[in-house]
């Protein structure tokens, strides 16, 4: 590793310190408020079920920043003991409805992976992985499509966010067999949510739990996403072949800088400082802005900005010949193009 990567890694490493008295507001300021909304949704729905969905826009909001309370405690960032950790995450899944063990194992084969094209993990993931323009175009037509039609904006970021955290996390269909913690930890899940939403809606009514839970779910789903698939792709990302990838520049210039109001990186945790979380992944969320100044000023990153953000989920194929990521229809112009040169 060369002197400035090192230093690089030493400057983040430098932030890896959970903050107890942090963590702990941190844990009150996401979870008190999240519970608070969907008190007042219930409370408001026999006056306007209209005003109970616009309190979901909110309440979806906090259920993103407990997300990435779980998502720091699977990382071991959080607290500084892994049993604090391991129950405060546990926790939380019962509010994101994301299985904690499993997920977080999940998650830590993406760090071990990303940005790497003779790496990229088959399967489920559409959101951070993709296929090269050269393999796209060796498709049949109708495997194209089949390719082609989940990755749609509309049916990527709108329709199938809702259905991963209700249903998908439901299974442990993409888990392998030897994980059996993992495994186990979606079935006790699962069960704990049936008794929690059992007890509401013996208490409030099936309705008013489906009109409360689904909109919240949907809501902080669709921003989740959105944030997630744009951490590895986006217009300069940088994807590198397994001998020319590095794990700073991966993660320095693989990785999103969203720059974000502040409001926005409060209720986000800060993840849309994703390239330093990348190169320090035990750095707590709240330090994560921090560790941005001290590592921008030995590797400045490229910022996208929330209009790039909002475009970025288009990027769908590596294109090795530019070095880039493009849209299907600079695949299929280039593919026609080509046809007619031929």
């Amino acid at each position: 590793m060369s002197s400035p990567d090192k230093d690089v890694r030493r400057a983040a490493a430098a932030f890896a310190r959970p903050s107890l008295r942090r963590s702990c507001w941190q844990l009150l300021t996401s979870v008190g408020p999240f519970l608070a909304g969907c008190a007042a949704m219930y409370l408001v729905y026999p006056l306007s079920p209209w005003l109970t969905l616009a309190l979901s826009v909110p309440t979806g909001l906090f259920l993103v920043r407990v997300f990435i309370v779980q998502h720091d405690c699977g990382h071991g960032a959080f607290f500084g003991t892994r049993g604090a950790n391991v129950q405060v995450g546990r926790l939380c899944s019962l509010i994101t409805l994301t299985p904690y063990m499993n997920w977080a194992s999940q998650h830590g084969a993406h760090h071990a992976n990303w940005n790497n094209l003779d790496r990229r993990t088959a399967g489920a993931d559409i959101y951070s992985a993709c296929l090269t323009v050269r393999e796209y175009r060796a498709l049949s037509p109708g495997r194209r499509l089949l390719y082609r039609l989940p990755r749609h904006p509309l049916i990527a970021h709108v329709l199938l966010p809702p259905l991963i955290f209700l249903l998908l996390y439901r299974l442990p269909f993409d888990t392998p067999r030897a994980w059996v913690r993992e495994r186990l930890s979606v079935h006790l899940t699962n069960a704990a949510l049936a008794a929690l939403f059992g007890v509401l809606v013996v208490l409030l009514g099936w309705r008013e739990v489906v009109l409360v839970h689904v909109p919240i779910v949907a809501v902080g789903s669709i921003v989740g996403v959105w944030l997630f698939s744009l951490q590895h792709r986006f217009e300069t990302a940088r994807w590198s072949a397994d001998g020319d990838w590095n794990f700073v520049a991966a993660s320095l210039d693989g990785s999103s800088w969203l720059r974000l109001p502040r409001i926005l990186h409060w209720f986000t945790g800060n993840i849309g400082f994703h390239h330093v979380h990348h190169l320090s992944p035990r750095v707590p969320n709240y330090r994560l802005s921090a560790c941005h100044e001290a590592v921008n000023a030995l590797h400045p990153a490229p910022g996208l900005s929330l209009l790039a953000g909002l475009r970025a989920p288009r990027l769908t194929l590596w294109d090795e010949a530019r070095g880039r990521l493009v849209r299907f229809a600079d695949a299929e112009r280039r593919d026609a193009a080509a046809g007619g040169t031929g």
